[in-house]
């Protein structure tokens, strides 16, 4: 296949050196393509139909990109120009879970891309940008370089989780919910009963638990200040 074992191609010229001048832009071809991806779905997403809303041949986008996988990474890259990150503020969780939120909202945009990080992580340019704000707001924790790693994957790992999560189909979660419920009265399961029924008035209101989840897990790798 094209480009296997090839440098990343954020370290390639823009275009193959040979044949004409160049007429298009890797950042015009992968707009097109989120656009395509967005409203259609990832499995919509070929070097021919790029092409075609191009209005060029699939032969001339391989001078640009050699491969179908290199159009997914530039995507998933192109995505991370979406994040604002906020000056560092001194509270180090804090400014990750708001990176956390930003990704969530980023993944509700672009249903595709939770599944795609998962299974295609990829870091460029914006990958790297973002990599080096999360080491910012951690200049100053005493953890380790190596911590400070793998809370960014955690983050970023745990968020997609959760986006795959809420894009789940409303109908299956209401068949869940009226299982659980039925589970909960059943009688055969105390102490599920008891935990979900906890408080006045029944089972509560259902609540986001991204935030809980996320700083119980960054602060068991990183460790409190």
């Amino acid at each position: 296949m094209p480009g296997e074992g090839s440098a990343p191609i954020w370290m390639r010229p823009e275009r193959a050196a040979v044949g004409r001048p160049a007429q298009r832009s890797r950042a015009e071809i992968t707009a097109i393509a989120l656009d395509i991806a967005d409203h259609e779905g990832l499995d919509a997403v070929s070097m021919r139909r790029v092409a075609a809303e191009l209005g060029t041949g699939a032969a001339s986008l391989y001078r640009y990109v050699e491969t179908r996988e290199e159009l997914l990474d530039l995507m998933t890259d192109a995505t991370g120009a979406e994040y604002q990150p906020a000056a560092p503020s001194g509270d180090w969780l804090a400014g990750l879970l708001a990176l956390g939120e930003q990704a969530r909202a980023i993944y509700r945009r672009h249903r595709w891309l939770a599944a795609l990080i998962m299974a295609r992580p990829v870091i460029g340019p914006n990958g790297i940008a973002l990599m080096e704000h999360v080491l910012t707001v951690l200049r100053g924790h005493p953890a380790g370089v190596a911590a400070k790693l793998a809370a960014f994957a955690m983050l970023n790992g745990i968020t997609a989780a959760f986006a795959l999560q809420e894009q789940a189909d409303p109908e299956l979660q209401q068949r869940n919910a009226a299982y659980l419920a039925h589970a909960m009265t059943s009688g055969e399961h105390p102490r599920l009963a008891e935990l979900l029924s906890e408080g006045p008035g029944g089972p509560p209101a259902p609540r986001d638990p991204y935030p809980d989840i996320m700083a119980r897990i960054l602060t068991a790798l990183l460790g409190p200040v």
